[in-house]
């Protein structure tokens, strides 16, 4: 029976890295589609700046609604909030690609190291909640009333795009403990 006092350890240390990389891997996935959607946004420019358009213009939201004061017809506008949003999706991707380079470097690294290593990851993601919840769920859904919307809604998308960032971050910044 010698070494069997090791197996709980080892099972142990095993679990830690699963942790770990799940953190990894989460924060993979999200960097990925964050840039996707930037890149998308530029590859197809049109397509989501017909969206923005709309959604400040307030020209398909409810006829005669009392927010319609709040509507921005202008165009240089439109461009810089897009260009803003873009900016956005690009920096949100980069700092959760970090982020998850961050983490793999020191995945085998004291608890101490591994967890500073997470503010990367943190910070993407953070800004990823910023856009898609502050921008488009606060900003766009309610200020602009896109709620109103029927073809131009995209608050369903971005609560989903939210919520995943905000539950990768709760379980991104639960302290991990020591491999061993």
């Amino acid at each position: 029976m010698v070494g069997t006092g090791l197996r709980p350890l080892a099972h142990a240390v095993r679990a830690m890295i699963i942790v770990r990389l799940a953190k990894v891997a989460i924060v993979v996935a999200l960097a990925c589609y964050a840039l996707l959607v930037a890149w998308n946004n530029v590859a197809d420019y049109g397509s989501n700046y017909e969206f923005v358009r709309h959604v400040l213009s307030m020209d398909t939201t409810f006829p005669g609604n009392a927010l319609m004061r709040r509507a921005i017809s202008d165009e240089t506008v439109w461009r810089w909030a897009y260009a803003a949003i873009i900016a956005t999706e690009w920096a949100t991707g980069l700092l959760l690609a970090a982020g998850a380079l961050a983490l793999l470097a020191c995945l085998r690294a004291p608890a101490p190291t591994f967890n500073r290593a997470k503010a990367w990851a943190v910070a993407g993601l953070a800004l990823g909640v910023g856009l898609w919840f502050f921008g488009f769920m606060v900003v766009a859904g309610e200020y602009f009333a896109m709620w109103q919307s029927k073809m131009w809604n995209g608050q369903e998308a971005a609560f989903r795009i939210s919520t995943a960032m905000l539950g990768a971050l709760i379980f991104i910044t639960l302290p991990d403990g020591e491999l061993s």
